[in-house]
């Protein structure tokens, strides 16, 4: 196997008629697999053939400054689009075209190939929904407000920086939940219960965890050298959370070595199993928890 110091460094484009948002995350989880040092140039809304002219001309550049073909990931609908890019000195990925021609012969339709149909959600009620859970869930961040919990489809509990925000944020953005969060503090160890407002809305709370040592870490970088990152209060606190939780019956889980989409999955299916209450989830949103 070639050495990786022998490998160059690629430059990898993103280029897509709409927001980019679906082949950056295909170009992240490919990449990914391989120990490969690139960095990343977006082109979103690429929907004239000026634009998509201006992008092959800035890729072709790249190939001619350094001699070496950037890898471009590209989510083109409209084959003369596509068909401008590929003139680009480049290696082409192109997310969507693959699948058109297949789709086409089995199902015997022609493809709309119009420009954003994946996005234009804007009026419709799931977009609705999902702006109403995003709205909640930054009003309900880290115990701010304990006003309408009882509409919160989650709420998630945990010591301080175990990851309780990015969580939530991510199950409204990605999922159209919504989600409170609030955080343990010393006062509720030494109660020994959680609050009263909490145990109102016990079938919703999940906790999370962390490793003390992890969790030290990511308070240094905020709060360095106190209390509050010290390696022993991060014990206590984290030993704490998880016996009071244990006392409660709460769910948690660890968010030392997993990612905000890997926790987040493991929310949705655990508390759509065990809830007494429906969530209301999206048919992608099923997808996406039905993946082992």
């Amino acid at each position: 196997m070639t050495a990786q110091q022998d490998i160059p460094s690629r430059m990898v484009y993103i280029v897509s008629d709409g927001t980019g948002i679906t082949a950056e995350a295909l170009a992240r989880s490919i990449l990914s697999q391989f120990n490969l040092a690139y960095s990343r140039i977006y082109i979103p809304f690429v929907d004239t053939l000026k634009k998509a002219q201006t992008a092959r001309l800035q890729i072709q550049a790249e190939f001619d400054r350094t001699g070496i073909p950037p890898i471009v990931f590209s989510t083109l609908v409209i084959q003369e689009l596509v068909d401008e890019i590929h003139l680009a000195k480049a290696l082409h990925l192109d997310v969507i075209q693959p699948f058109i021609e297949p789709l086409k012969q089995e199902l015997g339709i022609a493809p709309k190939q119009e420009i954003g149909l994946s996005h234009q959600n804007m009026e419709n009620e799931e977009y609705k929904l999902r702006m109403e859970a995003i709205n909640f869930t930054l009003e309900h961040d880290d115990g701010i407000s304990e006003q309408n919990l009882q509409e919160a489809d989650v709420i998630l509990i945990g010591v301080s920086r175990s990851g309780k925000t990015p969580t939530s944020l991510y199950l409204a953005m990605q999922y159209g939940l919504k989600v409170a969060n609030y955080p343990l503090i010393p006062d509720d160890f030494d109660r020994k219960v959680l609050p009263a407002s909490l145990l109102a809305q016990k079938q919703k709370l999940f906790g999370l965890t962390i490793q003390p040592e992890r969790l030290s870490k990511v308070r240094n970088e905020r709060r360095p050298n106190s209390h509050y990152a010290s390696l022993g209060n991060c014990q206590y606190e984290v030993a704490e959370a998880e016996r009071l939780m244990l006392m409660n019956g709460v769910q948690f889980l660890s968010s030392t070595s997993k990612s905000i989409e890997e926790i987040s999955t493991a929310i949705v299916s655990r508390m759509r199993a065990y809830s007494t209450q429906s969530i209301n989830l999206s048919a992608d949103s099923i997808a996406h928890f039905n993946l082992k």
